[in-house]
């Protein structure tokens, strides 16, 4: 509103409208509320009004579903009733659930307020910012057709009688009708501002804001898992091809090259090649293995066992596969605590255990170390309990001083048939 060109977008017509509709739905609320209680006042010396009562308490329900979509007139962000959904079908469950929530009472308040003071208000403002500054701008038409050209009277109370004050008092109409656009501007809003505080659920819309920030931590989690994949698959296909060929070839010149140092040097550069190859092999493992996309959690785990350096004794059975995001997850914990294993604990054995139970996978690595283990001290696992807890997972960590060190991890999902995913 603080824009000059205010008035010439479509936000005074929109609140117009807005206060409008007000007006002539709060008139036909007033109308509804009376009639019902009269009709229940009536009824209720026959006991038959008494189950009436019901209506006039839900009556707010409508009032305030209108009253969002009107919203819509002003509001860009829609409006949740915060009704909740009930427990069971049925006419009864569906009456008990409404008794029951404050938003039902709140938007009965609201239906009372609107048709009892509201409504005036918006047809005041319209009244006195849009009719009134109307009436002054159509004097010269006025005079010039119902006036004869000879006198009109402006308002009912004013009269005018010669063409220059036909014609001043409609300028003061114009200025007046772009003073009152702002004035429509300002009421609209705080109409519009206090039906949303009245009527609109808090809790709802907070609850809404955290299931789409959930939800858009997941999808960030299955984009980053997507594009480790196909960053594993284009080294896979194309580096490390170009790589084996390259390897290829120096061996073969290195065979066909006489003795000297031409050969030397092919056989530098092949033995170079082929630490580049095997370097190239453990980085793309480490992106995403092949083997848990081909063959699922339980083979990537055993492939992760025996490249450990301490002996680890694998005990994880899984009759289907979880989702690829918990998958990744689940994989990539046990390869970091393995990899602490090795690294920290100077243990003498490990093992790995798990399975999936009552619509939860849980994974378990434990070792006979020295312990003493910190998620919270910097290692590696800090950043993997952030990936789990944002799949709704959880990681716990045992580790007294002089061990054993024991690492839980749960995931909430469900199983799909064990299938080949390597297509």
């Amino acid at each position: 509103m603080s824009r000059p060109g205010f008035t010439l977008t479509p936000w005074p017509w929109r609140a117009t409208a807005y206060l409008l509709t007000g007006a002539v739905t709060g008139a036909a609320v007033l109308v509804g509320l009376v009639a019902l209680t009269a009709v229940v006042g009536a009824l209720a010396v026959v006991v038959v009004g008494l189950p009436l009562l019901l209506l006039v308490a839900l009556s707010g329900i409508p009032v305030a579903e209108v009253e969002r979509r009107r919203l819509r007139l002003l509001d860009r962000d829609p409006v949740s009733g915060g009704h909740r959904v009930p427990a069971a079908p049925g006419l009864r469950a569906w009456l008990t659930t409404r008794l029951r929530e404050q938003a039902t009472w709140r938007e009965l308040g609201y239906a009372l307020l609107f048709a009892g003071l509201l409504w005036p208000v918006d047809a005041l403002a319209v009244t006195a910012a849009l009719l009134l500054p109307l009436s002054l701008v159509g004097a010269p038409l006025l005079m010039a057709t119902v006036g004869g050209g000879e006198e009109v009277k402006v308002l009912k109370q004013w009269t005018v009688t010669t063409w220059p004050t036909a014609w001043a008092v409609a300028v003061l109409g114009l200025a007046l009708l772009a003073l009152g656009a702002y004035v429509l501007g300002v009421t609209g809003g705080a109409r519009a501002a206090l039906t949303r505080l009245l009527i609109a659920s808090r809790e709802g819309e907070l609850d809404a804001r955290v299931v789409e920030l959930a939800r858009s931590r997941v999808r960030l989690v299955e984009a980053f898992e997507a594009e480790r994949r196909r960053i594993e698959r284009d080294l896979h296909d194309g580096a490390q091809q170009r790589l084996v060929a390259l390897t290829m070839a120096l061996g073969l010149a290195r065979l066909d090259a006489p003795p000297g140092p031409l050969a030397d040097q092919l056989t530098k550069a092949h033995e170079e090649a082929g630490h580049a190859l095997v370097e190239l092999r453990e980085l793309i493992h480490g992106i995403h293995p092949q083997v848990l996309t081909d063959y699922g959690l339980a083979a990537a785990v055993a492939d992760a066992a025996d490249r450990c350096a301490v002996p680890v004794r694998v005990d994880l059975a899984l009759p289907g596969r979880p989702a690829r995001a918990v998958e990744s997850a689940a994989y990539f914990v046990v390869c970091e605590a393995l990899a602490n294993v090795a690294k920290h604990s100077g243990a003498e054995r490990a093992r790995v255990s798990g399975g999936h139970r009552d619509g939860r996978l849980f994974l378990e690595v434990c070792d006979d170390g020295r312990g003493g283990a910190d998620v919270s001290a910097g290692s590696g696992l800090t950043g993997l309990a952030d990936r789990v807890s944002v799949l709704d997972g959880r990681l716990a960590l045992s580790s007294p001083p002089g061990g054993p060190t024991l690492l839980r991890v749960e995931f909430p999902c469900e199983l799909t048939q064990a299938a080949d995913r390597s297509g």
